[in-house]
């Protein structure tokens, strides 16, 4: 079965400009006080549960795979991207990361206790969206919860030229409204616990959203 157009694109793209990524994209660590907040929230919530491992899904080189595993929760990473894999593996060796896609992860129904999603779904066209949270919902078990973090806008669709480190990358960024984002994953069955909008700071250009979410243990009757 042929990829989506716009999986390939991201998988290629992630590809070129691994190497660049790991040198220039900041550590959990160095991030801002706000994220490393809610991250130890997300963490702490799961291991409080004990519902299962938290997948990190669109992980990247594995950084905060290994954040979390640092706050004590059991986690495994997943990307599309072969060569962000090899980077993760090679990082961290005691963790385990696989090559696949969010939009069908070979992951059993109800296996996570978390789900993680941390700057992964804004390449993913918006009518794909509901496709990928539920299977958000679909891997999680009852009670299970879900951290998404990502670059937030009114609709913009951006298509930059070059990635990281100037490498000519084809994927496509779409920046969603955080309503339209709280609906679609409602839609999927998931219920908010928290949204944290983050204004832009020190010249950056956008806006950073953070969702957290669960999944209920008794589905709500119509």
């Amino acid at each position: 079965m042929t990829d989506p157009s716009y999986l390939t694109a991201v998988r290629e793209s992630y590809d070129t400009v691994a190497d660049d990524y790991v040198q220039l994209v900041k550590t959990p660590a160095e991030l801002d006080p706000l994220s490393r907040a809610m991250l130890a929230a997300f963490a702490e919530t799961v291991r409080s549960a004990g519902l299962g491992p938290v997948a990190d899904l669109g992980c990247g080189p594995g950084r905060v795979t290994a954040y979390l595993a640092e706050l004590g929760v059991p986690v495994f990473g997943v990307d599309l991207s072969p060569k962000m894999v090899e980077l993760a593996r090679r990082a961290y060796p005691e963790l385990t990361f696989t090559v696949g896609s969010m939009t069908a992860p070979e992951i059993g129904d109800g296996e996570l206790g978390g789900v993680l999603a941390y700057y992964s779904t804004h390449h993913t066209p918006p009518e794909q969206l509901p496709v990928v949270f539920g299977e958000f919902h679909r891997t999680l078990a009852p009670g299970g919860r879900l951290m998404l973090a990502g670059h937030v806008g009114e609709g913009q669709l951006v298509r930059p030229a070059q990635g990281y480190g100037g490498h000519p990358v084809s994927y496509e960024s779409h920046l969603l409204p955080p309503d339209r984002i709280t609906e679609l994953l409602e839609g999927a069955g998931l219920t908010i616990t928290a949204r944290l909008i983050q204004e832009p700071v020190a010249g950056a250009k956008r806006r950073y959203a953070t969702f957290l979410a669960w999944k209920p243990e008794h589905p709500s009757s119509s």
